[in-house]
């Protein structure tokens, strides 16, 4: 089954939030990368297994999300990855403005994380 896993980029501030993320999702089967911010995710699609989906927060330091897909969607090997907007502060209007395939509201819930998930990888 080596190299049929699929791969999510976990782009969080919130170290707790990511290591929850990314032990729910190994646990489903999925290979997991993060990143504290923007800035460290586009370092890590340029550096690491191009992944199938990302998970996007749009509110952090350095750089957030809305930079980080400002800057994803002028990349043209990165441009098409599916991004799943997971933010407390994220609207269903200005999240569609960024070409997110889905909001997912924090706190969130794990069947819609996992619906998510398995709707939009690719």
């Amino acid at each position: 089954m080596t190299g049929h896993r699929k791969t999510i980029l976990v782009v969080d501030d919130d170290q707790d939030i990511r290591d929850t993320l990314t032990e729910l999702l190994v646990d489903e089967g999925y290979d997991v990368l993060n990143a504290a911010h923007g800035g460290e995710a586009l370092a890590t699609l340029r550096s690491q297994t191009r992944p199938n989906l990302i998970l996007l927060d749009l509110m952090m330091p350095v750089m957030d999300g809305w930079q980080f897909r400002a800057e994803q969607s002028k990349d043209p090997e990165f441009a098409d990855i599916p991004v799943v907007v997971v933010s407390a502060t994220g609207k269903d209007d200005k999240v569609a403005k960024l070409g997110a395939v889905q909001l997912l509201k924090k706190p969130i819930r794990l069947e819609e994380l996992l619906d998510a998930v398995s709707r939009h990888i690719r």
